[in-house]
C-alpha cells in the first residue's frame, strides 16, 4: 500500500465530495468499490471469537480485500477462521497463535483487532509501530492511560486507526452536530442515553466448551498464559476465558462494552470532542449473582468543561431504554426515540423549548423540525477508504480517546466509590477538583 493517495483518488474524492462525513450514492459507491478492487488491501485479523469472526465476514465481503493471516490463542477458533478467510488452517504462517507473527509479515497492510479489551492497546500500539493500519474493535482500550498511549502512537506513526463502534457511521450524529452548530438548541445543557438488555441467563454468560483448555490437545488447546497477557496470573478458568466481560481484569463491563456505543456518538454530536471535567458512577449486581464481578445495573454522570453534562443509564436485567437526546437551553434534539444507540433512525427531530418557540419558528420555519438522515458509507468501508486515501476515519483516535476517558473514569469511580476529575493539562485522572480555566484567569 502506498502512503499517499494517487491523483486519480484525489480527483475521485473531490468529484464525489467524499470525506469523513459524506454519504455515497449507489453510483458513487460502485465507483469507489471498483477502485478498491484495483487497490488490494491485505489484512490480518487478531482475535477471532464471536465478534472477530463477524468482523472477518464483514470485511472479506468488501471489494479489494484479502485476508492473509488469522490469529487466536484457541486453536479451534483460528482454524475455523482460517477456513472462513479461505486460508489453509494447517499452514502455521497463515494460521497462528502469536500476534507478533502477523505483525512481522511485510505483506500485511492492516490488522483487525478483536481480542478481549486488555489486549487492545498492546497489540494496536505494536501494529502501528510495525507500519500497519488498524481497525480496533470497541472499546478503544480498557484504561485511560492505554487510550492515551494508543492516540500518541497513532500521531507518532501517522497510521490509520478506526475504532470499531460502527454506529458512529450512522448519519444522525452528524445531523445533530450540524443542528447544534446552526444554533438550533442554543447553549448545550445535557446529553442523555441508555443501553438496556435482559435475559434469563444473564448478560455475557456465553457458552463454554468443556473440552477446551491449556491441558487439552489438538484443536481444543488454548494458550492460557498468552491470553492472560499483562493481567494477573491465575489458574485456568473457563468462565474467565469464554465470558471475559464479567471480570475486571479484562473488561469494564457495561461501561466498556455498551456505553462506548453511546459516548463515542455523543462526542461526534458536540461541537468538538471533549474530555470530561468530573465523572461519577453507581450501580451493583442486583439480579445476576453468579461469578461476575462487574455490575448488572450501572449509571454514569459526567460533567464537562463547557458546562454541560452527560447522564447514562443501563441495566442487564431490564431492557426498557430511555430516549437518546441532547438538551439545549432553547431546544432539544431527539436522536434515538427508542433509546438503542446502535439502532438506526431515518430522521432526528429538533423541538423548540416553550420560551423560544416564536424565535425558533421565525428562524427555522416552524416550532419542530425533522432532519432526514441519509445513507452513509458503513464503518468498515470508511476504514478501507481511509487506508487507501490516508484520510481521517469517522472514529479517529482523538474522538475515541476522549470518549474512552469518560468510560474508564466511570469504571474507576464505581470501583473506588469516588468522584473523579480529569486534569486536562496533564491528561491524568485525579481525585480532587482541578482549577477550571475561568478560575485560573481570576
Amino acid at each position: 500500500m502506498t502512503e499517499q493517495p494517487t491523483n486519480s483518488r484525489r480527483d475521485f474524492l473531490k468529484k464525489t465530495g467524499l470525506g469523513i462525513a459524506a454519504g455515497l450514492t449507489a453510483m458513487e459507491y460502485r465507483a469507489f468499490a471498483a477502485e478498491g478492487a484495483n487497490n488490494q488491501i491485505n489484512i490480518g485479523i487478531i482475535g477471532v471469537g464471536g465478534r472477530g469472526s463477524a468482523l472477518l465476514d464483514w470485511a472479506r465481503r468488501k471489494e479489494g480485500v484479502k485476508f492473509t493471516a488469522v490469529c487466536d490463542v484457541y486453536v479451534k477458533r483460528r482454524k475455523d477462521a482460517a477456513k472462513q478467510a479461505e486460508l489453509d488452517p494447517e499452514n502455521e504462517k497463515d494460521c497462528t497463535g502469536d500476534y507478533r507473527e502477523v505483525l512481522n509479515r511485510s505483506e500485511v497492510d492492516a490488522v483487525i483487532i478483536a481480542t478481549p479489551d486488555h489486549w487492545h492497546a498492546p497489540i494496536a500500539i505494536a501494529a502501528m509501530k510495525k507500519g500497519k493500519d488498524v481497525y480496533l474493535e470497541k472499546p478503544m482500550t480498557r484504561t485511560v492511560e492505554e487510550a492515551k498511549d494508543v492516540h500518541q502512537t497513532r500521531l507518532a506513526t501517522n497510521r490509520i486507526l478506526q475504532v470499531g463502534s460502527q454506529t458512529t457511521s450512522s448519519d444522525q450524529w452528524w445531523k445533530a452536530k450540524k443542528a447544534i452548530q446552526d444554533g438550533m438548541i442554543g447553549k448545550l445543557i445535557m446529553s442523555q442515553g441508555s443501553y438496556h438488555r435482559n435475559s434469563t441467563e444473564g448478560e455475557w454468560n456465553w457458552s463454554i466448551d468443556p473440552n477446551a483448555g491449556p491441558d487439552a490437545e489438538g484443536d481444543n488447546y488454548i494458550d492460557w498464559d498468552t491470553w492472560l497477557g499483562s493481567a494477573k496470573r491465575r489458574e485456568w478458568d473457563s468462565d474467565r476465558f469464554f465470558r471475559f466481560r464479567k471480570f475486571w481484569d479484562y473488561s469494564g463491563g457495561i461501561a466498556t462494552d455498551l456505553f462506548y456505543h453511546v459516548m463515542a456518538p455523543l462526542n461526534i454530536c458536540w461541537p468538538e470532542p471533549q474530555f470530561p471535567y468530573k465523572v461519577m458512577a453507581s450501580g451493583g449486581i442486583y439480579v445476576f449473582k453468579d461469578t461476575r464481578e462487574v455490575p448488572d445495573t450501572f449509571a454514569l454522570m459526567a460533567e464537562y468543561p463547557g458546562e454541560h453534562q452527560v447522564v447514562l443509564s443501563s441495566s442487564m436485567a431490564n431492557n426498557m431504554h430511555i430516549p437518546g437526546l441532547i438538551r439545549g437551553h432553547e431546544g432539544t434534539i431527539m436522536m434515538v426515540p427508542h433509546g438503542e444507540f446502535e439502532g438506526r433512525v431515518d430522521h432526528i427531530t429538533v423541538t423548540a423549548q416553550r420560551p423560544y418557540r416564536k424565535q425558533f419558528a421565525e428562524k427555522f420555519g416552524k416550532e419542530e423540525i425533522q432532519l432526514d438522515c441519509e445513507p452513509r458509507m458503513d464503518h468498515m468501508d470508511n476504514f478501507l477508504q481511509c487506508v487507501r486515501t490516508r484520510e481521517k476515519p469517522v472514529l479517529d483516535t482523538e474522538t475515541a480517546y476522549k470518549a474512552m476517558v469518560t468510560i474508564a473514569m466511570s469504571v474507576e469511580s464505581y470501583r473506588t466509590g469516588k468522584v473523579l476529575y480529569f486534569d486536562e493539562k496533564r491528561e491524568k485522572v485525579i481525585d480532587r477538583a482541578p482549577k477550571r480555566k475561568e478560575e485560573k484567569k481570576s
